[in-house]
């Protein structure tokens, strides 16, 4: 995928047309070409995309931001937290679900954009109590898009040099009302929106997408208990070793660590991914 937005033909030639009036007069002061159109503006780089090293020593801090433990290299943080310094910084976004407290959002500023179930009622995610967008058709990928674009765009200007983008097996759960397709579709959307602003993009879970992640885009993966089911090892292989793995359980923890600890980055966190000084916090690294 190009990490450079092309200037539209019409906006190019606009500033040509623009210019061209006085062109002749210029060039009969002895002028060139060159010096008339010095200052025209070119088609702008989008900023360089930076991957993650694949042997970082990762916290997943979606729950809550602290100050990470000694010898953390890289931190994934929900969008509204601001990155930790001299690390590499993974911004948390929700991107094909409503967190809980955002629904009555969605519900009064783009409610056909939520996923409707019988008496048109919002389908949820009864795991996590969290209702589905819609990327059923191109129309409303672009306008999630939209949406959630902004976000992204607010993880760049916040200082993250990366972006997860949760829940893309939302489909999994949708009652067949969405595909694998769809949702493919949509991330493919963010990936572009991520590195246009400089981002590099995560694949969020999802094996079964792994065949699919050159042609949406993305860079490295963020794969929870893949340990637990035995499924690092294919996003290792995908992803060159540049994977972060979150385990929540020993088990999966330890067969993660005596598989792949000396390549993934692999953290034991506790489900809430609680705040450091909570009850029931876990960090272990292997």
């Amino acid at each position: 995928m190009s990490k450079h937005s092309a200037v539209p033909f019409f906006r190019r030639r606009s500033t040509v047309v623009a210019g061209a009036v006085g062109v002749a007069a210029a060039l009969g002061t002895g002028l060139t070409l060159s010096d008339v159109f010095a200052d025209t503006p070119a088609a702008k780089a989008a900023p360089k995309v930076v991957l993650p090293a694949a042997d970082a020593t990762f916290d997943y801090q979606i729950g809550g931001p602290y100050t990470p433990a000694k010898g953390v290299t890289a931190v994934s943080r929900d969008r509204s937290a601001k990155p930790a310094k001299g690390l590499y910084n993974v911004c948390y976004v929700n991107a094909f679900q409503a967190q809980p407290e955002a629904l009555s959002w969605w519900t009064k500023n783009h409610p056909d954009l939520v996923l409707r179930g019988k008496g048109k009622r919002p389908v949820i995610d009864e795991d996590w109590d969290e209702a589905l967008l819609d990327t059923s058709t191109a129309d409303k990928r672009s306008r999630l898009a939209a949406v959630v674009g902004a976000w992204i765009d607010g993880c760049a200007k916040s200082g993250f040099q990366a972006v997860e983008p949760d829940n893309l097996d939302s489909y999994e759960r949708s009652g067949g009302r969405l595909t694998k397709a769809d949702n493919a579709a949509f991330a493919k959307l963010l990936a572009g929106r991520a590195h246009a602003a400089g981002l590099a993009v995560g694949q969020k879970n999802t094996a079964d997408m792994l065949s699919d992640r050159r042609k949406i885009g993305f860079d490295f993966a963020v794969a929870e208990e893949c340990g637990q089911y035995n499924e690092c090892g294919a996003y290792a292989k995908a992803y060159a070793n540049r994977v972060f793995v979150i385990e929540y359980k020993n088990s999966g923890f330890n067969r993660a660590c005596a598989d792949f600890g000396t390549k993934l980055g692999i953290v034991r966190r506790d489900l809430d991914v609680s705040v450091r000084g909570s009850a029931n916090y876990t960090f272990r690294t292997c």
